[in-house]
């Protein structure tokens, strides 16, 4: 799984003009499902990015978890982040999960998410979305999971 993070001011998905998700505060997540990814492979990195001390405290240090600053969550479906460009000019996606599979499991990633006690919004799976976001910092980061390793 390979999850892209911005800590943001805010954000927002449209679908056809309409506001699907939106937050303010907090993280907005692109979300890649790669083949081997599971529900646990999910758990470990929507844990890890609720826990990520990325916003600052009074001493204006980054120490401050999602939570700590009553901050949410921004999940977007993001397959193309497992597009390989290694060969030609063409993305190869062989090593995405499988579209049925991926949105399952993006949809038990999301329910999960929302357990740990953060506002999670969404955008719709295999969509044409537009994502705005005003990133704050800019602080950008990319996790990624054992079982992309493993494909790799």
């Amino acid at each position: 799984m390979r999850a892209v993070i911005q800590r943001v001011k805010w954000a927002k998905v449209t679908v056809e003009g309409a506001i699907i998700g939106e937050i303010q505060t907090g993280i907005m997540t692109l979300l890649g499902i790669g083949a081997g990814d599971t529900l646990e492979t999910a758990k470990k990195i929507l844990t890890k990015i609720n826990a990520l001390r990325i916003f600052t405290d009074e001493a204006g240090k980054m120490n401050l978890s999602l939570s700590q600053v009553g901050g949410a969550h921004l999940i977007i479906s993001q397959f193309t982040l497992y597009g390989d460009t290694s060969s030609g000019n063409r993305p190869s996606f062989i090593k995405a999960k499988k579209p049925e599979a991926a949105e399952r499991l993006y949809l038990e990633a999301v329910a999960f998410a929302r357990t740990l006690g953060t506002p999670v919004e969404t955008g719709p799976f295999q969509a044409d979305m537009k994502v705005e976001l005003l990133n704050d910092g800019p602080v950008t980061l990319i996790i990624e999971s054992e079982a992309h390793r493993e494909l790799s």
